[in-house]
């Protein structure tokens, strides 16, 4: 049925702006909620753009650019209503190694060159995004996401230890490293950070529990500030409680991509691998919260909108950004509701450091260090973990590895090795299709076959169902179950195969099942099909197979073809059989001579 002009036209407008396909959506009550997990996530980024800029060794104000117009583009082009694009460990960390070898780090050489970068990479994940390469990412399945989650909730609340618990960590350090330090530390725990800090949990838990409609996090930021101020004015300068930096009240300046030939040959290749790690991040981020939320994510248009971001952030003094773990994480578990909770992020953001950013200096660092505590709490998803242990261990492994490599790599690296693991599961079910052993229903109208029906093999044909499809990969483990057949019975010269399960043919099974074919006819048999798709039966049919195999071997739907192959069956074997496996066993012999009266009287 062809779709209404206008129908028509508001579909394509809603793919160019898909903003507005959830505008209807946005009312009172999820302004509201989404102003709210705003203001949360407008505190979070403070001090996180700030420390991220500097791990990417920019001046501490790209940090606070980069989670401002280009979180705004992300969340109005992107297709998550929680994810909250912005600046990122992985990708600061990948700037800072990459492009410090050339140029100095906060010089105007390698701002510059981190603009170029951040165009570039924009306008690739753009491309992919345009190109409908979303699909890329359902190869990453669910367990991946959930061994993801975890083990970036792990490392969420590694990074935290040093502000919650006032130990001084050595920065840039691995799982490992880290909790080693920390343990051999132990001593050095400052108790007036610590004391903040629990109270911060201890305000997020109980506003959680009895206060569920209010954002556990504000109170626990209020409470815990509160507690950090007490603690100042009782011990004085013993209670050394560090907070938020000072930042300068600016908004972002125009800039504009500087890229000759030469800049573009160095950052090319670094623009690479910023769109496919930014675009692996945040799709998986994507997809993990969207598990919890209950969205389908559209891939495609998350790279549309990423990059749409990253071209708006060279434009705005921004460098490359991603999917954020731990300010998506908080934005859903702060009752978001809408994408406008990201652009509300954004916009109080902006107003904080041109009016209060002084202000901020109050917030001790370990407030914020507990709210992520309870955001990296959030996120793990315990009841599917504890469903896959019990069910798959195949899927088990795949969480498990990619859990680990979470922990002990990087998250990037996570992902690859949970996708290829993924992968190599789905080929190697995929390679061994299901292929069992039936029988003509015994119901006296039934044109099926099927497992159950308690009958013989018949000496003379086997049938057989496979429930998969034939492509190259599949080719070795079916050619060596079909020459099976003859093999253990060499009488078993013809063979049927119930394929209504085979939706797939490539050359490779084309051309396995053509000499199949030729091979059971040069023993006097033949290979035979019942039920085959139209699309396999197509590509048969283009590549010259099916008359290889013999056209008059393909039977249709509610059609007999044990009574067509009955006929083409030795009748000598047939005299002496007393199996009498099929209907036609009892009306005459393939030749058409009456049933022998011994055979008859056998099998009665």
């Amino acid at each position: 049925m062809t779709p209404h002009p206008l129908a028509a036209a508001a579909g394509r407008l809603r793919g160019l702006l898909p903003f507005l396909r959830w505008w209807p959506r946005v009312n009172r009550g999820t302004l509201r909620a989404d102003a709210l997990a705003g203001l949360t996530g407008a505190v979070i980024v403070l001090p996180q753009g700030v420390a991220f800029a500097t791990l990417a060794g920019l001046p501490p104000q790209y940090g606070l650019y980069a989670a401002m117009m280009p979180a705004i583009v992300a969340a109005l082009f992107g297709s998550s209503w929680h994810l909250v694009s912005g600046p990122t460990n992985v990708i600061s960390i990948f700037v800072f190694s990459s492009v410090s070898a050339l140029a100095v780090p906060g010089s105007a050489d390698y701002i510059r060159l981190v603009l170029a970068l951040t165009f570039l990479a924009g306008v690739m994940q753009l491309a992919m995004g345009l190109a409908r390469l979303g699909a890329l990412v359902n190869f990453i399945s669910h367990s991946v996401i959930v061994g993801f989650t975890a083990g970036a909730a792990c490392l969420i609340v590694t990074t935290q230890l040093r502000d919650f618990f006032g130990v001084e960590l050595p920065r840039g350090a691995s799982f490992p490293q880290v909790w080693s330090h920390f343990i051999l530390h132990v001593d050095a725990i400052n108790p007036y950070v610590t004391t903040v800090g629990l109270a911060t949990l201890a305000a997020a838990v109980a506003s959680r529990k009895y206060f569920p409609r209010f954002p556990y996090m504000i109170t626990a930021m209020l409470v815990g500030t509160a507690a950090a101020l007490a603690l100042r004015a009782a011990f004085g300068e013993r209670a050394d409680i560090a907070t938020v930096s000072a930042v300068a009240a600016a908004l972002p300046p125009l800039s504009a991509p500087d890229l000759p030939l030469n800049v573009i040959q160095q950052t090319l290749p670094i623009a690479f691998a910023i769109t496919i790690l930014a675009l692996t991040e945040a799709v998986s981020i994507a997809r993990s919260i969207a598990v919890k939320s209950g969205q389908r994510i559209d891939g495609s248009q998350e790279f549309i909108g990423q990059g749409l971001s990253n071209i708006a952030a060279s434009f705005f003094s921004s460098y490359a950004s991603s999917g954020s773990f731990n300010r998506s994480g908080l934005n859903y578990e702060a009752g978001a509701r809408t994408p406008l909770a990201a652009v509300f992020s954004a916009l109080i953001l902006i107003a904080i450091v041109l009016a209060v950013a002084p202000l901020i200096t109050h917030l001790p660092l370990a407030v914020t260090a507990a709210v992520l505590f309870m955001v990296a709490y959030g996120i793990v998803d315990k009841h599917y973990i504890a469903a896959v242990l019990r069910t798959s261990r195949h899927e088990a492994a795949i969480m498990l590895i990619t859990f680990l490599a979470a922990l002990f790599a990087d998250l990037e690296f996570a992902i690859y090795v949970g996708v290829l693991m993924s992968l190599l599961l789905y080929l190697s079910t995929t390679s061994h299709p299901l292929i069992r052993d039936v029988k003509p229903d015994p119901a006296p109208d039934s044109y099926h076959f099927t497992a159950d029906s308690g009958l013989p093999d018949c000496p003379q044909l086997k049938i057989l169902r496979v429930n998969g499809s034939l492509f190259y990969g599949a080719v070795d483990h079916v050619q060596g179950h079909l020459e099976r057949v003859d093999e253990l019975n060499p009488r078993q010269k013809h063979l049927l195969i119930a394929a209504s399960g085979i939706n797939f043919v490539d050359m490779g099974g084309a051309e396995m099942l053509a000499r199949e074919a030729r091979r059971r006819r040069a023993l006097g048999g033949g290979l035979y099909f019942y039920r085959l798709k139209d699309v396999p039966q197509a590509l048969l049919e283009r590549g010259g197979y099916v008359d290889a195999i013999g056209r008059a071997n393909f039977f249709p739907v509610k059609s007999r073809p044990v009574g067509t192959i009955y006929r083409r069956l030795d009748s000598d074997i047939c005299r002496n059989c007393s199996l009498r496996i099929f209907r036609e066993c009892h009306e005459s012999l393939p030749n058409g001579e009456p049933v022998p009266e011994t055979a008859r009287s056998k099998n009665s």
